[in-house]
């Protein structure tokens, strides 16, 4: 094999938001990551899936400097996590799956503080954070004490929190989490929007449906590793995805079917209705099983 010319290889780097090889974080005796290899293209939107302990916020945190790596290499927009923590902060945004807002503090007040720890100052902070308020639709609730807001309300506000230093790569970490439809499907406009301006995206989810609308590439993990991971249309032509989904009877759609296959079940035969293809929920089902996931066996992070 003819070695890659070092240009080629300096050109393919460039191009990646994030490279991670061999990544492994053990907390206690319990291993979080397991020789994960993950790279994201810049531009890219990434979904990544798995059952509760996969390890999807434990490579997260790492990633957006908030977690140490045991083994691996991990570049971040061309920068090491671990080392480079100051320099990779000013350029990622972060929105944690628990919300990150100071209840006690207005609404602006949370944008403006949010937006000096960016480094953002003067007539820009201004700008920045009235564009926060009208994209998350509180501009009338400037002055209300987040702690008066309901979760759809805080959800807004925690997105835009983490996007008024416009960065190149945003960490969301089921961002979504609690929120009544309508902020949902503003939070999904928001994300979409920031994606089409050519930010870099990782988006953890147990939504589906949010993966399949948001995300090009998706990397399904389990117990810290990679199970698989490509679009939907690669993942749906993968050998281990057909053999877990050729079990038992399968009916494709049409009139009275449902109910043909309850009572199938019934009796004991494995029946499911299905399209022509399968869906993401399937295809996640078929690869990492059927087990109940409960949350206390969540690994720590």
């Amino acid at each position: 094999m003819q070695p890659i010319p070092a240009q080629v290889r300096d050109a393919e780097a460039s191009s990646h938001a994030i490279e991670v090889r061999g990544l492994q974080k053990t907390f206690g005796d319990v291993p979080a990551v397991q020789g994960l290899d993950l790279v994201v293209r810049q531009g890219e939107s990434l979904g990544l899936l798995g059952p509760n302990g996969a390890g999807k916020t434990t490579t997260l945190r790492i990633l957006s400097t908030l977690l140490r790596a045991d083994a691996g290499t991990v570049r971040v927009l061309g920068l090491d996590p671990a080392e480079d923590g100051p320099a990779l902060r000013s350029r990622i945004g972060v929105v944690p799956q628990d919300i990150a807002l100071y209840h006690g503090l207005r609404a602006e007040e949370n944008l403006s503080l949010f937006g000096e720890l960016s480094g953002l100052r003067g007539a820009r902070l201004r700008e920045r954070v009235e564009w926060g308020l009208e994209t998350a639709g509180l501009v009338e609730r400037r002055r209300s004490l987040v702690s008066e807001f309901s979760g759809g309300m805080k959800r807004r506000l925690n997105l835009v929190a983490a996007l008024l230093h416009e960065p190149e790569l945003v960490f969301l970490d089921e961002p979504t989490a609690g929120v009544d439809p309508q902020s949902r499907n503003h939070l999904f406009e928001q994300v979409e929007a920031i994606h089409r301006g050519g930010t870099t995206l990782v988006y953890t989810t147990h939504a589906m449906g949010e993966v399949e609308r948001l995300c090009d590439r998706i990397m399904i993990m389990d117990k810290g590793r990679c199970l698989a991971e490509g679009s939907l249309e690669v993942l749906r032509d993968l050998e281990e995805v057909r053999a877990g989904l050729g079990s038992g009877l399968q009916l494709e759609q049409g009139a009275d079917l449902e109910r043909v296959a309850a009572i199938l079940r019934e009796h004991g035969v494995g029946a499911e209705v299905r399209g022509a293809a399968p869906d993401l929920e399937s295809i996640f089902l078929a690869l990492t099983g059927r087990a109940l996931r409960d949350e206390s066996q969540e690994v720590p992070s």
